[in-house]
């Protein structure tokens, strides 16, 4: 799909020097950019969790198992 992408000069001259140094055309090296900046958000989603109850002092599986208690109880 096509899309249209405002850049600065100074943006416009960096991507052609990578591209001449590359060897790879502007939309490839776009299409890379977006992949890596995709990629990073998503796994920096994925870790915004990770150790966020570490300071609590409770048994996991007990607190999984009282929390889906309310799932049986309609």
């Amino acid at each position: 799909m096509r899309t249209i992408v405002d850049l600065t000069g100074e943006q416009l001259g960096a991507l052609a020097r990578l591209c001449s140094e590359q060897k790879i055309s502007r939309a490839e090296a776009v299409r890379r950019a977006v992949d890596r900046l995709t990629g990073e958000s998503a796994a920096a989603a994925k870790d915004i969790g990770f150790g966020l109850w570490k300071h609590k002092r409770l048994n996991s599986r007990k607190h999984v198992d009282w929390l889906r208690t309310e799932w049986g109880a309609q």
